[in-house]
């Protein structure tokens, strides 16, 4: 495969701009890194995130877009000015590999997908869940009907953040579910669709005076079913209780933990499949290979751009962000 030229627009303390970058670098036999660009004071506000680039060609913004070779660009900037970067990426014709979820405008996100849709434009984001090798066989077995009709998924994300952190996480409607929720929002979307009803139950702990609502949960009512999303900032041991549960009428899978991290910086999966209606029958227990998230995320975004068809369209990208806005009590147009 021709390796793809690629320049990187932004980093952030709280999101995954220098996995990014790392894995860019990482994988020269299929990208040609041209640049990197820091705005919105990101050098100040980030300098330990900032050194990753030392070494590299630093360029402006205006610089990347105006380059002919470089024909894709990540967008990692924090989340509040994703869209906006976005926007500018797609007007200058380039592919878009944009972190999670966009920017807190609805307005803005259909503008852009409105131009990459009409340029034709690869568009990849950072749900690096869909890259996870248990959750991706979990679906082509709902895909193929093994687990026949799902009535419910439960979905689970938390961990123990900074009082910094949880504080930063009121610049967003929502809080932790815009932050990390919407992660989980995305396996239930793609698994189940359009939900009929959607009840948001954010809040705040109060917990070191910080009001921000750094927990929550939102049900998904669905004919036959409710399925739900939660997540906590302030989870003592969270990371390893992340877990994903579909329920259906042949059987149930539960992904848990969603990740083990490893020495490595590799991270593992772990799955228990219910198939048998006798009720102490042994699960099928199985663990994954070891695997980067963010290689297979970039790897796909090189295969998107050059021809892959996207298992994700323009369409179920914007809905699920219109979902996620939703989820987080946002009141959206039709």
């Amino acid at each position: 495969m021709k390796k793809v030229k690629i320049a990187q627009i932004g980093t952030s303390k709280n999101s995954h701009g220098n996995m990014i970058w790392q894995s860019l670098i990482k994988q020269n036999d299929i990208f040609e890194v041209v640049g990197f660009a820091l705005p919105e004071n990101e050098k100040e506000k980030f300098p330990k995130e900032a050194k990753a680039f030392e070494g590299y060609r630093e360029m402006t913004v205006d610089e990347i877009l105006a380059d002919p070779e470089i024909e894709a660009v990540a967008v990692e900037t924090e989340e509040i000015y994703l869209t906006k970067y976005a926007l500018m990426v797609a007007k200058a014709g380039k592919h878009l590999h944009m972190e999670k979820p966009g920017g807190l405008s609805l307005a803005e996100f259909e503008e852009l997908v409105g131009v990459l849709k009409k340029r034709r434009l690869t568009f990849s984001t950072g749900y690096m869940y869909r890259f996870n090798p248990v959750i991706k066989a979990a679906l082509e077995k709902i895909e193929r009907g093994e687990l026949g009709k799902i009535y419910s998924v439960e979905a689970h994300m938390g961990c123990k953040h900074t009082e910094e952190t949880r504080r930063w996480l009121g610049e967003f409607p929502g809080g932790m579910m815009f932050f990390l929720g919407c992660h989980l929002i995305d396996l239930i979307y793609r698994i189940q669709g359009e939900p009929s009803e959607v009840l948001p139950l954010n809040c705040s702990t109060g917990f070191d005076g910080i009001k921000s609502k750094d927990y929550g949960m939102v049900v998904f009512k669905y004919p036959g079913g409710v399925s739900f999303a939660k997540t906590s900032a302030s989870e003592f041991g969270g990371f390893l209780r992340r877990q994903l549960v579909i329920c259906g009428e042949k059987g149930t899978i539960e992904i848990n933990p969603l990740e083990v991290l490893l020495d490595s910086g590799e991270l593992y999966t772990v799955s228990n499949e219910s198939y048998s209606q006798k009720w102490h029958e042994p699960r099928i227990k199985k663990v994954s290979k070891p695997f980067d998230r963010y290689d297979a995320m970039m790897e796909n975004f090189a295969e998107l751009v050059r021809g892959k068809k996207n298992p994700y369209s323009y369409d179920y990208e914007l809905n699920l962000y219109k979902l996620i806005l939703k989820s987080c009590e946002r009141k959206i147009h039709n």
